[in-house]
């Protein structure tokens, strides 16, 4: 009996281990919502994954070596942007080989940001509901 509470236990212990884990992971802790660009209905994600005293600047084209949008102010954590459609560029600023880059709107102009910086929650979650551009 007490070896097979002691299997249970370790089993819960795992599972609530995966859970936290899977939590964390990109897709699990997708954010794609619903909101307002100007008063448009829109689909949305927010800014994460930038580090203290630096910023998430849109660019004009899918690739760093773009100018910034002119359009848009410098973006931290929680920002919300407008998602309108995807394509490639570029790999993140980071070193981890993402290329797929959104184009963004705020409503009054749009441009791009490498998705590795948004709570999209990836390609697997995102490519059915945003169009490639």
């Amino acid at each position: 009996m007490t070896r097979l509470r002691a299997l249970t236990a370790t089993g819960i212990a795992l599972t609530a281990a995966a859970s936290a884990v899977l939590a964390g992971a990109g897709p699990a802790g997708a954010a794609i919502h619903s909101c307002s660009i100007s008063g448009d209905p829109a689909v949305c994600a927010n800014v994460t994954g930038i580090d203290a005293g630096s910023y998430l600047a849109v660019r004009t084209a899918p690739g760093y070596g773009a100018a910034e949008s002119p359009v848009f102010g410098h973006h931290h954590n929680g920002d919300e942007l407008g998602l309108i459609c995807w394509t490639t560029g570029d790999p993140d600023a980071d070193g981890h080989g993402y290329r797929y880059w959104m184009r963004v709107d705020n409503g009054i102009g749009d441009g791009y940001v490498n998705d590795w910086y948004l709570d999209t929650g990836g390609p697997n979650t995102w490519k059915s509901q945003i169009p490639q551009c």
